[in-house]
């Protein structure tokens, strides 16, 4: 019979393993699902600083709560380029790739390169070795991403139009942004405490969403109740509880199998705009589901004993 300690390590091994990705990637899909019920009530820079100003006090109050440890300067410095790089420039690229008139099924596939990019930058930068089923597993998982960009973009009633070519310029911030920030967080950032940190990163990505806000935008804000239930689940859903799980699960982890977790949100992202929305899944958006779950599974199964 197995004795407690061997089912507890099971139960821990599934959790680590199981439990927590998918609730990241729940977490982290309901954010597009958020943004999309605030963004007519706001610009993006202006959204985006409201949310972190918000994230930031809720942080700060938790962070004197349990009285945490700070980092010196270097290390906060580090925390300060991930915060500019995950958050300012993904998020910001995002929004306004897309207030710019392109298509968003356009930008999920940009960004849908995402764990390709981590996987290159995780090897030539940090030095981890990607055998060939995670190749094929990132690659299969890209596939999967297209397949539901395909049906959004191809059998739907949406047509694409024309868009200007510097949104592409935002669509590449964000993909390079969230890329090179998950690799540059595993190098420099694993050793501080998560709050602490996370609150240095939101710090950064404040200042950079000030910037382009007082520059580019009006700041007109229209407090709408829509606006305020999506804000108030963007900040304790998303910003404190998807980010504090990314950031937890880069530490315990290669980049490149916490960037394959990024596979599975355009399609869980899909089911949810269905159900709120009431927007189409067709069969290639829900084949395209599966074949990026196989795609994760290969990147993230552990080795097999030799």
């Amino acid at each position: 019979m197995l004795d407690t300690f061997t089912i507890s390590l099971g139960i821990q091994t599934m959790v680590y393993r199981y439990l927590i990705p998918t609730l990241f990637v729940w977490l982290w899909s309901t954010g597009f699902i958020g943004a999309k019920y605030g963004l007519p009530y706001a610009e993006p820079f202006t959204l985006l600083l409201i949310r972190m100003l918000l994230t930031l006090s809720v942080l700060a109050g938790l962070a004197w709560w349990l009285n945490v440890r700070w980092p010196d300067w270097r290390g906060a410095g580090h925390l300060a380029v991930t915060g500019l790089l995950v958050h300012g420039c993904y998020l910001g690229g995002v929004y306004y790739a897309i207030l710019g008139g392109m298509p968003s099924g356009v930008v999920s596939l940009i960004v849908g390169l995402q764990p390709v990019v981590t996987g290159v930058a995780a090897v030539a930068i940090l030095r981890e070795g990607i055998g060939v089923r995670q190749w094929a597993g990132l690659l299969l998982g890209l596939v999967g991403v297209s397949l539901v960009v395909v049906e959004k973009m191809v059998l739907s009633t949406d047509t694409l139009g024309g868009f200007p070519l510097w949104t592409l310029a935002w669509a590449a911030l964000a993909l390079f942004g969230i890329s090179l920030g998950t690799v540059y967080q595993k190098r420099h950032g694993t050793h501080v405490e998560l709050v602490p940190g996370t609150i240095i990163q939101y710090a950064a990505a404040s200042m950079f969403f000030a910037l382009g806000a007082f520059a580019w935008e009006t700041r007109a804000v229209e407090w709408h109740l829509q606006l305020q239930l999506s804000m108030a689940w963007l900040v304790l859903g998303v910003s404190i509880g998807a980010i504090l799980l990314l950031m937890w699960l880069i530490r315990r982890g290669a980049a490149n199998r916490v960037a394959s977790l990024f596979y599975l949100v355009p399609p869980v992202t899909a089911l949810e705009a269905f159900w709120a929305f009431d927007e189409r899944l067709g069969v290639l958006a829900m084949a395209g589901g599966v074949v990026s779950i196989i795609g994760v599974a290969l990147v993230v199964a552990p080795p097999k004993d030799v």
